[in-house]
């Protein structure tokens, strides 16, 4: 089911799942277990979250079933930056890009292992 799932991925999703995966990385090293700062990254992807669902169109209970993936990844997204944003303050990042390089490393290192599996997946199955 993964392989399938990997072989039908579009590059435009193959991308997102990199942005994923760097800021899973990138978190990790800078995790805080403050409170506030979750429930007001989720306050953010809620508030947030809703305008891009109402930009994109209506907000339903059928909309968010039958396309359950784009309505979350609308959530997800700013829940995402606000986190990374709040995780990062005043720690010498430049965008995306730590300080400390070998962190950065371990990021690209994760994104390219993605893209070389799914890339298999796509040739192979």
């Amino acid at each position: 089911m993964l392989l399938r799932y990997l072989k039908q991925l579009p590059n435009g999703i193959l991308i997102l799942w990199c942005y994923l995966i760097w800021y899973l990385v990138i978190a990790s090293f800078y995790f805080v277990a403050d409170v506030r700062l979750w429930l007001n990254s989720i306050g953010i992807a809620v508030i947030v979250g809703t305008a891009l669902i109402l930009a994109t169109g209506e907000l339903s209970m059928a909309r968010i079933r039958n396309h359950f993936f784009q309505v979350m990844r609308l959530v997800l997204c700013p829940f995402f930056v606000s986190s990374f944003s709040a995780l990062t303050k005043g720690k010498g990042f430049f965008l995306l890009l730590s300080s400390v390089w070998l962190e950065n490393l371990y990021a690209l290192i994760a994104c390219c292992l993605f893209i070389v599996v799914t890339l298999l997946a796509k040739r192979f199955t």
